[in-house]
């Protein structure tokens, strides 16, 4: 029973670790920016894992990009997940550009007629 236990616990942390490494390669252009436009970063990795604005923008990316597939429904749904989640409302059909970064962003929110350039910071 110990042995599935651990097999198991092994598994979930090859998961995880394949999980931080896809959203390092995929996002790494907006995780430099807020490790550049924030003097409190301390690494890579507590951006990665603290950042409630770095992860309502993955949200967003996956969510626009169901927006643009016009799958409208689940996008949406995305989207106030990530809302819960992180209390940042972006609506899925906004423009925004690379390197985007919000910092202290409870309570922003970002409205589907929005757009936002590259290297925007945000500060709330």
């Amino acid at each position: 029973m110990l042995y599935i236990i651990i097999n198991i616990l092994i598994i979930l942390l090859a998961i995880l670790l394949i999980k931080f490494t896809l959203i390092s390669i995929i996002f790494y252009a907006e995780i430099k920016a807020a490790q550049k436009r924030d003097p409190a970063a301390k690494s890579f990795m507590e951006v990665i894992l603290l950042y409630p604005g770095l992860h309502a923008l993955i949200y967003y990316r996956i969510a626009h990009f169901l927006y643009q597939t016009r799958l409208f429904f689940l996008a949406r749904f995305l989207s106030q997940t990530a809302r819960f989640f992180t209390g940042i409302e972006i609506h899925p059909g906004a423009k925004i550009g690379r390197r985007f970064f919000i910092d202290h962003g409870l309570g922003v929110v970002i409205g589907e007629t929005a757009i936002i350039g590259d290297d925007v910071l945000l500060y709330q």
